[in-house]
């Protein structure tokens, strides 16, 4: 059954939309993710041009995170200091970010930086992800436990403009939190992702929080900036496809369902391969269109005579 999307101009198989809607929410609830760094891809495989996935991709993350927002606030997990300043950084952040969006969509370069993007930070984190995995499950064969990480002093405690953020039970400064809330909201911006696969291990190595507040927290930012992000992107450059949002909100809501369950029935190194497996191999994918030489590289108009 195909569907026209009125902003995308392309007309899709509604089961297809459905179907990427419901594997992101399988992965959701099998990995804890909100998917967004997944969704967009599979939205460029189906056809729908970058500006309007980048765009649109978000509404489901703003969904998935104030579901996630909800739990963690009633377990007090959720240090709202941080997530002010991480905020403040993030809505800065994605306004750059649309701005730079705007010009290249301007420029007609929006979609291979999106695409670019997407091979490179996909790849990165696939590959770290993967040989973190192999390590953990190469350890629980060996029969030892990894050692907990001490908290130890870096470069976020010798800067200036220091505050106290008690949930956390840190003393820090208030700038790089600030810096990582900016790149996140720049990535949010250009990627149409929430940047949890990025703030997530910045949070815990890089501003030493602890592990139990970093989930909440980084939900608190990424609701707040992803519905900024599509704001921006509605009101300037109108890419914000509706139908296309509500289709893929109710594919992610059925297919979450099912991913919980499964996520019970599996051992956590085992989903971490699965996932990071998954990561690189939509990278390549991607990768692999960029090298592809084009079925038509010129459309040359004529008037003959």
């Amino acid at each position: 059954m195909q569907i026209y999307l009125p902003i995308a101009e392309v007309s899709v198989n509604f089961f297809t939309l459905l179907g990427i809607g419901g594997i992101v929410g399988i992965l959701s609830g099998m990995f804890g993710v909100g998917g967004g760094f997944l969704i967009t891809p599979l939205l460029f495989f189906a056809g729908i041009p970058p500006a309007v996935a980048v765009a649109t991709s978000a509404n489901q993350i703003v969904a998935s995170s104030f579901s996630g927002l909800l739990a963690h606030l009633r377990r007090k997990t959720v240090d709202i200091r941080m997530g002010v300043i991480l905020l403040v950084g993030g809505l800065i952040g994605s306004g750059l970010g649309v701005l730079v969006f705007n010009w290249l969509r301007a420029l007609g370069q929006v979609d291979l930086l999106v695409r670019l993007c997407y091979v490179i930070f996909l790849g990165i984190v696939g590959a770290l992800m993967l040989a973190e995995s192999l390590r953990a499950i190469r350890r629980a064969r060996g029969g030892r436990v990894p050692s907990k990480p001490r908290r130890q002093r870096n470069w976020v405690h010798t800067w200036p403009l220091k505050m106290r953020f008690r949930t956390s039970q840190l003393y820090i400064s208030a700038i790089p939190p600030l810096l990582v809330g900016l790149a996140v909201g720049v990535l949010a911006a250009i990627m149409g992702v929430g940047g949890g696969f990025i703030m997530v291990p910045a949070m815990i190595y890089l501003l030493g929080m602890p592990t139990k507040v970093v989930v909440g927290t980084s939900l608190f930012q990424i609701m707040f900036v992803t519905a900024f992000t599509t704001l921006l992107h509605a009101t300037t450059n109108h890419t914000v496809d509706l139908m296309l949002a509500l289709v893929l909100i109710i594919g992610g809501v059925i297919g979450a369902q099912f991913g919980t369950q499964i996520g019970l029935r599996m051992k956590a190194e085992q989903l971490r391969v699965l996932l990071a497996s998954l990561v690189l191999l939509v990278c390549g994918k991607l990768a692999f269109d960029l090298l592809l030489r084009p079925a038509e590289l010129f459309v040359i108009g004529g008037v003959g005579g």
